[in-house]
């Protein structure tokens, strides 16, 4: 899911979870999130990701809070 660009965070963090596989929030600021992207068969990390566009973390704040 390693997205450079600011377009479509928020799509590509639900298809993550649709696939089936879990993230965790490792850091918070003010405009942004970095969430770990963790495998469905046991919870390793295969990736890390920022998250700035306002409705990700959104999401990520309401579904973690």
């Amino acid at each position: 899911m390693s997205d450079s660009g600011q377009t479509g965070q928020l799509e590509s963090l639900l298809r993550w979870q649709e696939a089936g596989g879990t993230w965790e929030v490792l850091t918070r600021s003010e405009s942004s999130v970095t969430v770990a992207l963790c495998r469905c068969d046991g919870g390793e990390v295969v990736d890390r990701v920022e998250l700035s566009e306002p409705d990700a973390v959104a999401y990520v704040a309401r579904s973690r809070d």
